[in-house]
């Protein structure tokens, strides 16, 4: 019985060794990314940028504080990871404190090159130059065209350039009227969904509510379809038209015209590359916040 007793100990302590073992695993797996240490106006630690890269940034940066007193800093990192870049940013605002303390005019400009998402996060004294609108503007007409070229040092060089030149009361230029054609590299996936979604899905829509109202909701299906894979509303309206004139006219070709059920189709955006860990700065130990405040302003997006 003693023996017996103590094989059931025995077992029961390796199993509880296994299960707190596991628990650590998960636990550390779905911990926060530390904050990274403010070395510099422009702390790398994905090896992207070149050491020129970081000394011209930093030299900039350095530059505008002298002359106009707001800092500005960037912070790239390989992911957020569980959290989303908001809550990171945010994070990074609190822990780094960029901006002169009671005037909050600090920005950073912080990207998470793994996960393809960008921010700029701005302290409350500057929001009013730097909105969310204008933030994001900058985002999507200044630094991601550059990102999805793999020319993250320009896209970074020039967004940083288009914040300093707002801060100081530069205002943007006039927004292009030409079309936003998003993620022209989705556009392939919507194609078979387009046609699926015209034969079969408006075939059921047709018999349900007649043939105009059913092929107008089939268009705007596929519509709202293309725009989530694509993002651009352009996009969207041409493809749920093409969708809305596919599943009216469906009826003038053979029943055997359509899409094979036994097709596939997929969706995927690329991981990012290789690159070496370690930070990077120009201005190492030369640099620390002025304690400003940040409040959740400014803008993300991604590429």
């Amino acid at each position: 019985m003693t023996a017996r007793l103590w094989r059931a100990c025995f077992a029961f302590s390796h199993v509880a060794l296994v299960v707190a073992l596991f628990l650590a695993i998960a636990s550390a797996a779905s911990a926060d990314v530390a904050v990274p240490q403010l070395t510099g106006r422009v702390v790398d630690q994905t090896g992207t940028l070149s050491s020129a890269d970081v000394a011209a940034l930093s030299q900039k940066l350095r530059d505008f504080e002298t002359r106009r007193g707001s800092q500005v800093a960037v912070l790239i990192v390989p992911t957020t990871g569980p959290e989303t870049i908001e809550q990171f940013s945010i994070r990074v605002g609190e822990a780094w404190k960029v901006g002169r303390k009671k005037v909050d005019d600090g920005a950073i400009l912080v990207v998470a090159k793994n996960d393809r998402h960008l921010r700029i996060e701005v302290g409350y004294g500057l929001e009013g130059a730097l909105t969310d609108v204008t933030s994001r503007r900058i985002i999507d007409e200044v630094i991601t065209p550059k990102f999805r070229t793999g020319d993250f040092a320009g896209g970074i060089a020039d967004g940083v350039d288009r914040m300093v030149r707002i801060i100081d009361g530069e205002p943007l230029p006039v927004p292009s009227r030409s079309v936003n054609f998003g993620n022209l590299e989705n556009i392939g996936a919507i194609i078979p969904v387009t046609l699926f979604a015209s034969f079969i899905v408006g075939g059921i829509l047709r018999t349900l509510l007649g043939q105009l109202l059913g092929s107008v909701a089939t268009g705007s299906l596929i519509g709202v379809l293309a725009l989530f894979f694509v993002g651009s509303v352009g996009v969207a309206v041409i493809v749920g038209f093409i969708g809305f004139v596919l599943a009216f006219i469906a009826d003038l070709f053979p029943k055997s015209t359509g899409p094979s059920r036994g097709g596939s189709w997929s969706s995927g955006s690329s991981s990012g590359g290789g690159w070496s860990s370690g930070s990077s700065s120009s201005d190492s130990g030369s640099f620390s916040g002025g304690g400003g405040s940040f409040g959740g302003g400014g803008a993300s997006g991604s590429w």
